[in-house]
C-alpha cells in the first residue's frame, strides 16, 4: 500500500477552515449553537454526545443538550424538536439514533426542519440531496468519504466507483454525491451475487465499503492501484474495532486505504461542526 488515508489530516484541515469563519459570526453576536437531542442513557449515544460536545467547544461553538427520558411520549419528543426548530439562537440539531422502539422514529426525524438538519436525516433533507439542491446539508459520513478523496487529491471525475451498501444513511447518499462529482457509480449489496460483486469490485478505481459487516471486502475482490474507503464500524471476536475491509490482506494489494479506527469516523464529527457554522452563516445572509 502506497498511502494510508488518515482522517486526522483531513479533519485538521476542515478545523482550520472553521476557525477562520467563526470570528465574522462572533462580531455579529452569533455563536453557532448545536442542539444535541438524546433519548435514554445508551452508552454509545452518551459517548457520541461527549465527543460532539468536546469537538464543538474546541472550535468555539456552543453545544446545548436536550436529554429526554427513555420512556418519553412520542408527542412530547416531537414538541422538543419543534421548540428547537423555532429557537433562533439554535442553528443545528443532532438527533442521536436509534430511538426507543416505542417511538416512531420516522415521525420524529421528519419533524426536523431542513435548515437545522445538519446530518440530513429527514425525508425533506434527503429529497434535497437527491434532487441536487444546494441549500441542504449532506449526511456527514457520506460527505466524509468525498472529503478524504479530495484532501488526498484522488481524482473522482470519470472514475469507476463501486459503493458496497445501499442504506439511506450512507450507501445511496454517497452514490448520489459521487454521481454529482461526475463519477460512474455501481452499487452492490447483499443480494448481489458474490461472483458478480467480486468482478465488479476488481474493475473499480475506487471502492466505498459501507455494508456494515466485517470482512465484506476481501483480498480476492481488489486489485493493484485501487483506492479503498472503509466506512464500516464493527467489532471482531476479540472486541477490537474493525471496518468492512479485511485490512491486512487488502492493504498488501491496493494503492490507498482508510484505517478503522482513524479514517472516515474521525472526519464525520468535524463535518457536523462545519455544517453548524454554515447553518449559522445562512441566518445572516
Amino acid at each position: 500500500m502506497e498511502k494510508l488515508l488518515k482522517g486526522k489530516d483531513v479533519a485538521d484541515a476542515i478545523n482550520q477552515g472553521i476557525l477562520k469563519r467563526t470570528p465574522a459570526l462572533y462580531e455579529k453576536g452569533i455563536v453557532p449553537t448545536l442542539a444535541i437531542v438524546r433519548v435514554g442513557e445508551s452508552p454509545s449515544d452518551i459517548a457520541y454526545e461527549n465527543g460532539a460536545v468536546k469537538k464543538a467547544k474546541t472550535l468555539g461553538l456552543q453545544p446545548e443538550k436536550f436529554i429526554c427520558p427513555a420512556d418519553i411520549a412520542q408527542e412530547d419528543l416531537i414538541e422538543v424538536i419543534k421548540a428547537i426548530n423555532n429557537d433562533e439562537k439554535i442553528h443545528g440539531i443532532l438527533l442521536l439514533q436509534p430511538l426507543p422502539k416505542s417511538i416512531d422514529a420516522d415521525a420524529v426525524r421528519n419533524t426536523l426542519c431542513p435548515e437545522k438538519d445538519l446530518d440530513c436525516i429527514s425525508d425533506a433533507s434527503l429529497a434535497r440531496l437527491f434532487l441536487g439542491q444546494e441549500e441542504g446539508f449532506s449526511p456527514c459520513t457520506a460527505e466524509a468519504c468525498i472529503e478524504i478523496l479530495k484532501h488526498y487529491r484522488i481524482e473522482i471525475k470519470g472514475k469507476k466507483i463501486v459503493v458496497i451498501g445501499r442504506s439511506m444513511v450512507i450507501g445511496r447518499p454517497v452514490a448520489m454525491m459521487l454521481l454529482k462529482e461526475n463519477a460512474t457509480i455501481t452499487i452492490c449489496h447483499t443480494k448481489t451475487p458474490p461472483e458478480d460483486m467480486r468482478a465488479i469490485c476488481k474493475s473499480a478505481d475506487i471502492i466505498i465499503a459501507a455494508a456494515g459487516h466485517a470482512g465484506t471486502l476481501t483480498a480476492d475482490m481488489v486489485g493493484s492501484g485501487q483506492v479503498i474507503i472503509d466506512v464500516g464500524i464493527n467489532f471482531n471476536e476479540e472486541g477490537k474495532m474493525c471496518g468492512d475491509v479485511d485490512f491486512e490482506p487488502v492493504s498488501d494489494i491496493v494503492s490507498a486505504l482508510t484505517p478503522v479506527p482513524g479514517g472516515v469516523g474521525s472526519v464525520t464529527t468535524t463535518l457536523l461542526m462545519k455544517h453548524l457554522v454554515e447553518a449559522a452563516e445562512r441566518t445572516v445572509k
